[in-house]
């Protein structure tokens, strides 16, 4: 497995070296950026613990133990199970959303642009989630549409407003996504990023009830604002009776955006945790999942945590997965596997982008003895729905 280390800088005038350490006022601003609304009742999830690696069948106890009694058994991973966080809406998509969603309604948002892949998970979270808020999606959806609709193409058909966008205007998200909201919003209304909408406070209040008020948000909901559901989960994670705060813990989490993995790397890094974020590079490029992940640790710092100084710290490793290959493809045996993983132990991966994660925290299982190995399920199940229809011989033959 080939790596790649991560180095992340956040300066101020007093920079100085962490080495998984954070002090109280570091530790306060983080509490306080924390307490805010939330989408999410709570940031609690199922946690399982996955037995017999390099064994013939695998084991999955539903209730492990936690706390001080934390296994370190080479033969086991820990899972989050953040699939089951909501039927339509969970995994990272969940996460992502947590701190957006009650600024819809703060700033009576009346309409949301998006966009993303034929198959998007995001698109289809957005849509559920604005739906039960009373607010419109816009969803830009990759190509051509489906002779049938499934999956999560479907759900988002069913919740909000698709239009499928030609390749070539995709190229171009930024503008495609700012044309598209201007046409939502009309001569009346006004149009604002995600990231500008706590900086400025949100819409102008002098603006007509009537009015639309159009909020864009970047595809995977890749947004600074979109790492702080990512911050609440990792607080969580770290109390006593659960990771606790000393432990070593190596997570694994699959990387479309990478979103999810700087999350959890900053949020690890401003709370002091000895933790390391092995993000499984699906999509892209090392280059461009480097840039992305500096984006994002520049907006984070500049809009919630200018205090917090970062000097030279490792915090997440971009691997490659076990078998590489251009994203969007299935290989031969992994619906096989995934097919496996479920019937043995009731989580179901897909080919796409968990069972990367499952490989990779196996691979890690068996070569680590000093730390905790966790993988982060980020959902995505509905997407096997349309892996069926474009992989039929993989699906109708998987009982043989």
């Amino acid at each position: 497995m080939k790596v790649q280390r991560s180095t992340i800088f956040a300066v101020n005038a007093k920079s100085n070296l962490h080495h998984f350490h954070s002090s109280q006022a570091e530790l306060e601003s983080v509490s306080k950026l924390l307490d805010r609304k939330w989408g999410l009742q709570s940031p609690a999830t199922p946690i399982h613990r996955i037995s017999g690696i390099g064994k013939l069948s695998f084991l999955n106890n539903t209730r492990p133990r936690l706390g001080d009694e934390v296994s370190k058994k080479r033969s086991s991973f820990y899972i989050l199970r953040d699939d089951l966080l909501h039927p339509l809406v969970n995994g990272n998509k969940a996460r992502k959303l947590d701190a957006l969603l009650p600024l819809l309604q703060d700033h009576k948002v009346t309409d949301l642009v998006t966009c993303g892949g034929c198959q998007s998970a995001h698109t289809a979270a957005v849509a559920v989630s604005c739906a039960e808020r009373g607010v419109r999606s816009h969803l830009l959806l990759r190509g051509e549409q489906p002779e049938v609709l499934t999956g999560y193409s479907l759900v988002s058909t069913m919740y909000g407003n698709v239009e499928y966008v030609p390749r070539s205007k995709y190229a171009n998200r930024e503008e495609m996504l700012r044309t598209h909201a201007d046409l939502v919003a009309g001569e009346d209304g006004s149009v604002l990023w995600v990231k500008d909408l706590e900086a400025m406070d949100g819409f102008s209040s002098s603006e007509a009830a009537s009015s639309r008020k159009v909020l864009i948000v970047n595809e995977g909901a890749g947004d600074a604002l979109a790492l702080l559901g990512m911050f609440r989960l990792v607080k969580y994670l770290s109390e006593d009776h659960l990771l606790g705060k000393k432990s070593r813990v190596k997570f694994v989490v699959d990387a479309g955006t990478g979103t999810s993995a700087v999350g959890l790397g900053v949020a690890a890094m401003s709370l002091g945790l000895p933790w390391e974020i092995n993000a499984v590079m699906l999509a892209d490029t090392l280059q461009n999942y480097k840039r992305h992940e500096a984006r994002l640790l520049e907006e984070f710092t500049r809009q919630f945590l200018p205090s917090i100084v970062c000097s030279s710290l490792d915090t997440i490793k971009w691997v490659e997965r076990q078998r590489p290959r251009k994203f969007g493809k299935v290989l031969e045996g992994e619906v096989e596997m995934c097919r496996k993983i479920a019937q043995e132990t009731g989580v179901l991966v897909d080919p796409m982008y968990t069972l990367a994660a499952w490989e990779t925290a196996t691979e890690l299982v068996e070569d680590e003895e000093s730390s905790i190995v966790v993988m982060l399920h980020t959902g995505g199940t509905l997407g096997m729905f349309g892996l069926a229809q474009r992989y039929k011989s993989f699906f109708t033959n998987s009982n043989d």
